[in-house]
């Protein structure tokens, strides 16, 4: 099994890929703000970082049945595939040829024909005579625009072993997903960078047209790793394209339970600082979990108040009580689930919810 790191989240599982030369340590920055939404799963492919290096040459589906093996593995029926060239042409193949087990992909910096072979076949040769440290400065210079960070991204791509390096460098060789892009019925967003040299945007728009219904994305100030010098922006595109429909999903949800008006509150009341949580709540809580079939919503009202009663959360306790209602509690339940509550959750804190609701259904 691929080497791989895995945060449990709330969301979705989201699978990040990674360049050719580079190692899962290349998220490093995004992981966090990531696995807010999503069970973020990172790994390292055939013959980079500390995965295995069988002999080659490598094919892109290598690369794919790998992530299908690790999904097996985590048993996980399906994912998101969020990649960065190497990483973004397979999780092109995957759409293609598992579109099953592929919910939404996010192709970055990448391109579904990278020629002519010729590059690929001197870059291979490069590195057979002088190892991958011979090609790293003139690689990490493509990756990003900032001298600054270029030392660090060297030490990445030179620690890449050398027969995996050359291998992957065949499978780009003889890659082209080309003519099967328009089979894709993934939900796609294509993102480029526009000081990208070595997939330029124009590779990212080629595969946006190709994809039924793709968007495409151009970050500026970015070259070929475009996370390490947008990482913020590239983020709030992934979130955004991955929970969309959860996002909708659960504003519907949330103003049937809590009402228009509550929620047209909040909403109006957002700031800067509150908008964040306010969109997290609303895709996690009620897009999320209100939403799956296994319970019906009154039951969730009960569980929801009865557990706001124990934390004596008073300025939650009301507006549930109001959407209790709304899912079909009667005024004379919502008594009855207070008075159970104080035998488990204390009296002073069924006092207070009492006189919360009590207040509540005389206004």
């Amino acid at each position: 099994m691929i080497p791989h790191h895995i945060v449990n989240g709330v969301g979705k599982p989201l699978v990040l890929a990674n360049s050719l030369g580079a190692n899962l340590h290349m998220w490093d920055g995004q992981a966090d703000a990531l696995a807010e939404h999503f069970t973020l799963i990172r790994f390292d492919a055939r013959g980079h970082g500390e995965s295995e290096v069988p002999p080659g040459p490598y094919a892109i589906e290598d690369y794919g049945r790998d992530v299908l093996d690790l999904l097996d593995h985590l048993r996980l029926e399906s994912a998101h595939i969020a990649g960065i060239s190497l990483g973004g042409m397979t999780a092109m193949w995957l759409a293609i040829n598992a579109p099953e087990r592929v919910d939404r992909i996010i192709p970055t910096c990448t391109s579904a024909k990278l020629g002519p072979p010729q590059m690929w076949i001197d870059r291979a040769n490069a590195v057979r005579e002088g190892g991958v440290e011979a090609i790293a400065p003139a690689v990490a210079k493509n990756w990003v625009t900032d001298p600054a960070l270029r030392p660090e991204l060297e030490k990445m791509i030179a620690a890449t072993p050398r027969d995996g390096y050359i291998a992957a460098c065949a499978a780009i060789e003889h890659m082209d997903l080309l003519p099967d892009l328009h089979t894709i019925t993934a939900p796609t967003l294509v993102i480029s960078a526009s000081e990208d040299p070595s997939t330029p945007p124009e590779h990212g728009q080629a595969i946006a047209e190709r994809i039924p219904n793709a968007r495409f994305q151009v970050l500026d100030g970015a070259a070929h790793l475009a996370n390490l010098e947008r990482g913020d922006e590239l983020v709030r595109l992934y979130v955004e394209h991955l929970t969309s429909d959860r996002y909708e999903r659960g504003m519907e949800v949330r103003r049937a339970v809590l009402g228009d008006e509550h929620v047209d509150r909040a909403t109006a009341n957002a700031t800067d600082f509150t908008r964040p949580f306010q969109e997290f709540i609303t895709r996690g809580a009620w897009g999320d979990v209100w939403t799956r079939p296994g319970l019906d919503r009154r039951t969730r009202s009960v569980i929801t108040l009865s557990v706001l009663i124990a934390l004596r959360a008073e300025n939650e306790i009301g507006m549930h009580i109001g959407g209790a209602l709304r899912n079909g509690l009667t005024p004379e339940e919502i008594r009855e689930l207070i008075i159970h509550a104080s035998v488990y959750a204390g009296v002073p804190a069924a006092n207070s919810a009492m006189a919360i609701a009590a207040q509540f259904l005389n206004d």
